[in-house]
């Protein structure tokens, strides 16, 4: 079975976001990229099942300019097999990447779609979604474990209450939460192995999707800083005002 997983070039979790003194959008001027935290999960999940030998191949997937190219690197070099590079230089929304890689499902045939559940940048939480409703396939989302059986995926998802296991019929999407695995670190050898590995490109237009954006961004600016705490002496002044603030009736 072939497994397809997406994978996403954003701002590295480390790095200080700055915004534009335009306040236009964020600033990526020399700023160190990576893939995103939840991809990275999926890509180990993937590699994982493969060395179980409930899958044959791993085909990593990117939407984004030709940098993205590293990002796949990375993930070929973790233990995806080849990858594929949709090449479009400016945003791409949920809709359209979900269009886009609903495109390359129809072309690769894959029995299951691993991706993150979102996107550390934008956190919209919408593809894998949108994906699974264009394909009508069956969909497991912020997995926090997984099972594969025959043409059945058993997924124990999170949930505000604890979790809830779904049994899904291949072929199936299911996104990834922080606690499914944790991914491993690309060893020099298998880095330099990637550097062999066949990146195929394409653009929206060869997949016949339009990523023309739909919404405008207006502007973009740092959240409010918070006002300095103030320190207490005693007990009592603490009640005091906890009281003055309405917390203690």
């Amino acid at each position: 079975m072939k497994v397809l997983v997406p994978v996403k070039r954003v701002i590295d979790f480390n790095v200080k976001v700055r915004v534009k003194a335009d306040q236009s959008g964020v600033d990526l001027a020399n700023v160190k990229m990576s893939m995103n935290p939840f991809d990275e999960i999926a890509v180990e999940e993937a590699i994982r099942l493969k060395e179980k030998g409930k899958v044959t191949e791993v085909v990593i997937v990117s939407i984004g300019p030709s940098q993205a190219q590293d990002t796949i690197r990375t993930a070929l070099a973790m233990g995806g097999d080849r990858g594929i590079l949709v090449k479009t230089d400016g945003p791409v929304e949920p809709l359209a990447v979900a269009k886009l890689l609903k495109a390359i499902c129809d072309a690769e045939k894959p029995g299951l779609v691993l991706t993150g559940k979102q996107a550390i940048d934008s956190d919209a939480n919408q593809t894998g979604q949108m994906l699974a409703a264009l394909l009508g396939w069956g969909q497991g989302t912020f997995a926090h474990s997984l099972e594969l059986s025959g043409s059945d995926v058993k997924v124990a998802r999170e949930i505000d209450g604890g979790l809830q296991t779904v049994s899904l019929r291949l072929p199936a999407v299911v996104t990834t939460d922080l606690r499914l695995n944790q991914p491993r670190y690309a060893s020099l050898p298998n880095i330099m192995k990637a550097k062999k590995k066949p990146i195929a490109e394409k653009s929206p237009a060869e997949l016949g999707v339009d990523v023309t954006p739909r919404c405008k961004v207006l502007k973009v600016s740092e959240p409010a800083r918070r006002a300095a705490g103030v320190k207490v002496k005693t007990v009592a002044e603490l009640v005091d005002k906890l009281a003055e603030a309405g917390v203690l009736s």
